[in-house]
């Protein structure tokens, strides 16, 4: 399975839309579009995931790495519309403690 990213810039916030699989094969090419923008100083990154509907533990290591990048850069990261699926994956590993998710209708919002 394939890997589609949209990116949406803006002044203060940058959206990221995902849809398809993050696996060992897909996740250099989420790695290469998340790591210069959660670099970008003072900025909101928010990730859509409401296309993924996989996602292994090299896909949840892309986001620990873009958390912490993000951090450095005095930005934050938001994931949205995560699945059930993806959201207990989140939840199971703790990572839903550290990283900031919002409900599935929270696109308006971010």
């Amino acid at each position: 399975m394939n890997l589609d990213i949209q990116l949406q810039e803006g002044p203060q916030r940058n959206v990221v839309l995902l849809s398809g699989e993050v696996d060992v094969y897909t996740a250099s090419k989420l790695k290469e579009t998340l790591n210069p923008l959660a670099e970008q100083e003072n900025k909101e990154l928010v990730v859509d995931l409401s296309g993924i509907n996989y996602i292994d533990s090299t896909g949840l290591g892309i986001f620990i790495g873009a958390l912490k990048a993000t951090e450095k850069s005095n930005s934050t990261l938001k994931l949205i519309g995560l699945n059930e699926r993806v959201k207990k994956l989140f939840e199971i590993t703790g990572l839903n403690e550290v990283i900031d998710i919002q409900a599935n209708d929270a696109r308006e919002e971010a």
